[in-house]
């Protein structure tokens, strides 16, 4: 038997259309397709290339059976965590509930998909922390019979202790699905799973060669992209063929998704694909012809999405035209995912270029002594926090717009604010700073304080939350949108922990000294991610921290005037103290790193000396401006005040002194009540001024 279900018809509304529930062998046989077509490319590659990827890098083929089960898992592991990341998005972000029930998750089809898939997803990690640890060091099945072969393998490559980190995202995502009933029960697992995601990325293929920064952003950038529209379309795909509604506003949701992740996936895709080829043709290499054919599966899922929206624009989107964009887009994403898995199990061509010790932990070379030209006109740019600063002044701006479309005024100085935030952001990461920020400490400390305070205290006054409150309003006839999502995560009790101020304070003057006084930074300066990791630390612990003292949105915890003021006096001593620790100490902090390096110009002391000069000077002045900031607010705030009281007193509806006299006559009428008392001579109607 079928069953009917009625569905809507597209994003803009037509007419209602009648389907039927596909029998249960259709859906079984599309899941079946879209896992073989994912898996069918990176083993046949496999297969076909048998042990030469492994001789061309130096490694020991592992045999068969542990070069293709890892290939296996991989596919299964990147289609899991893509689909498990797209149901988070739909129960998040794509559905039609009204506010009241939006807020509660609904125990329905798309739950169903993300404990399936996240559960493969920790199965699929889990076996690979075995078979990466084994593939990657070309080590066969039969060596796990020594009893201290794993944890060798283990600690030998970068691979299994990724995937480890994506085994315990996982666990934490399917542990979330059974336990989380409202929205914000699954804001941490979806900020997880982009952890989880993202970690054997970054420490993959795209961690090699020149230019390898360039590669590692534009990686971070589209593996959030994919997860972000691809699982969503997945999801989408698998839901329209169990036969089951696609609202037409999840649809309309869907397709501005897709507006904005799929440019960001093409443009990456362009990037790591000019860094892989390092200047071959691209029909001279399997690396070549493999990202064709993921582009090729981009330009289809890309059509689909267009043709679903050009139909819904006018009105001519059915049912069945659903189906069909959604189930072609569905096979392209396993298409794409396909061919990305077979690239890794392939060497690229940047492999093989010829690489100085400077390209191998930064990906450039730095020639030069840091200079003030050099620091001001040798720019770098950095994709990551490039990209974020844009996204971040585009969606600023856009809330401006419909403020003022609405009639309402923003202060431009607001505006300014959060715009020179940014553009110090782009400034330090991006200019000769950001270049320079690696190989010279006294740099490196430059743009830490730029990240940590100065950025920081502007965009604190830019006021991002207020202003998405006032931009969004919320409409109770209209599924829930960003004014609620804001809502509830101001609301979140994770929040109040994140924003408590004694947590916030502990980490901004501890990562200094956890951090720089530890072997934490010399490890991290070998690898891009990890100083990208500290440049966003930095930058969200400092926002943190400035919020509590002069930020115009209101924090969980507020704090009287007068504790601000003392809550900046209190992190002074701390900034001196780690700055005279850095000038006098005779060790060379991440010493091993810059003498790995061997740059000609380099004077490791004088640089770790002028490092600790900036922490400290550095340290104080933005502090200072943050007192200076804190006291015009504080007189701001007791002159409206004094403002407010002058109204009442004028509209005579001050009842202050009519309190107090009431007081008196209280005291007097005890005092007389009472046998041997008389009211005192102080006690008397005090005159109304």
């Amino acid at each position: 038997m079928t069953e009917p279900v009625t569905t809507d018809a597209g994003p803009t509304g037509t007419a209602n259309k009648r389907v039927r529930r596909p029998r249960r062998g259709v859906i079984a046989f599309l899941i079946l397709g879209f896992v073989v077509l994912a898996i069918a490319f990176p083993v046949t590659a496999a297969v076909l290339l048998d042990e030469a990827p492994y001789l061309q890098i130096f490694v020991s083929y592992p045999g068969a059976d542990v070069a293709v089960t890892t290939t296996v898992l991989l596919a299964c592991s990147q289609m899991a965590s893509l689909v498990g990341v797209g149901a988070m998005v739909h129960l998040l972000f794509l559905r039609d509930s009204p506010a009241r029930r939006a807020r509660y998750l609904p125990q329905g089809f798309e739950i169903r998909v993300l404990r399936i898939a996240s559960g493969t997803w920790a199965a699929c990690a889990g076996a690979l922390v075995v078979f990466e640890a084994l593939d990657a060091n070309g080590a066969p099945l039969d060596r796990l019979g020594i009893g201290y072969a794993l944890p060798f393998l283990w600690e030998a490559s970068d691979a299994p202790k990724a995937w480890t980190i994506s085994l315990v995202a996982a666990m934490i995502v399917l542990f979330a699905s059974f336990f989380a009933d409202t929205w914000t029960g699954l804001l941490i697992p979806l900020w997880v799973s982009a952890i989880g995601v993202l970690a054997p990325v970054v420490t993959g293929q795209v961690l090699v060669g020149p230019d390898h920064d360039f590669g590692g952003d534009a990686a971070v950038f589209q593996t959030v992209a994919v997860h972000t529209f691809f699982g969503a379309l997945a999801v989408s795909g698998l839901r329209v063929a169990s036969g089951r509604f696609v609202a037409p506003e999840t649809l309309r949701r869907l397709f501005l998704v897709g507006a904005v992740a799929l440019p960001v996936i093409i443009v990456t895709d362009i990037v790591i694909g000019l860094f892989k080829l390092a200047g071959s043709p691209i029909v001279a290499s399997l690396t070549g012809w493999l990202i064709m054919i993921g582009g090729t599966c981009l330009l289809v899922a890309t059509g689909a999405l267009a043709s679903g929206w050009w139909l819904g624009r006018r009105a001519r989107l059915r049912a069945g035209s659903v189906t069909g964009f959604l189930t072609v887009g569905t096979v392209a994403t396993a298409g794409w995912v396909g061919a990305g898995v077979a690239m890794t199990r392939q060497p690229p061509p940047q492999y093989f270029v010829p690489t100085s010790i400077e390209q191998v932990f930064m990906g450039f070379e730095v020639p030069d002594a840091p200079t003030l030209g050099v620091l001001f006109g040798q720019w770098r740019p950095n994709l990551l926090l490039f990209g974020i600063a844009a996204a971040a002044i585009i969606v600023y701006l856009v809330a401006v717009r419909a403020l003022r479309r609405r009639g309402d005024r923003w202060p431009a100085g607001r505006t300014a604010a959060w715009l020179a935030g940014w553009v110090v952001v782009v400034v330090a990461t991006s200019s000769g700073f950001g270049k320079y920020s690696a190989p010279d400490f006294g740099v490196h400390m430059i743009v830490h304080m730029s990240l940590n305070m100065l950025a920081p205290g502007l965009l604190v006054l830019g006021g991002v939350i207020t202003l998405l409150l006032r931009a969004a309003r919320p409409d109770r006839g209209k599924p829930a949108g960003p004014h609620d999502w804001v809502t509830w995560a101001l609301h979140w009790p994770v929040l109040r922990v994140v924003y408590n101020p004694l947590i916030v304070f502990v980490v901004f003057v501890g990562s200094y000294y956890g951090l720089y006084l530890t072997g934490i930074f010399g490890d991290y300066m070998r690898f891009h991610w990890a100083h990208q990791l500290m440049n966003v630390h930095f930058l969200i612990v400092g926002y943190l921290y400035y919020s509590l003292i002069i930020g115009v949105d209101r924090p969980p915890r507020p704090l009287p005037h007068i504790g601000k003021l003392g809550y900046v006096l209190a992190a002074m001593p701390f900034h001196a103290f780690f700055g005279v620790i850095l000038m006098t100490s005779p060790a060379i902090i991440a010493e091993d790193f810059y003498r790995y390096l061997d740059l000609p110009w380099a004077d490791l002391q004088a640089q770790q000396y002028l490092g600790g000069g900036v922490a400290w000077a550095g340290g104080e002045v933005p502090l200072m401006i943050v007192i200076v900031a804190l006291a015009i607010q504080w007189s701001r705030q007791d002159t409206r005040e004094a403002r407010r009281k002058d109204r009442h007193l004028d509209a005579g509806r001050d009842e202050e002194f009519d309190a107090y006299n009431q007081m008196l006559q209280r005291l007097t009428d005890r005092d007389a009540a009472r046998p041997g008392l008389r009211p005192g001579p102080g006690v008397q109607e005090s005159p109304r001024p």
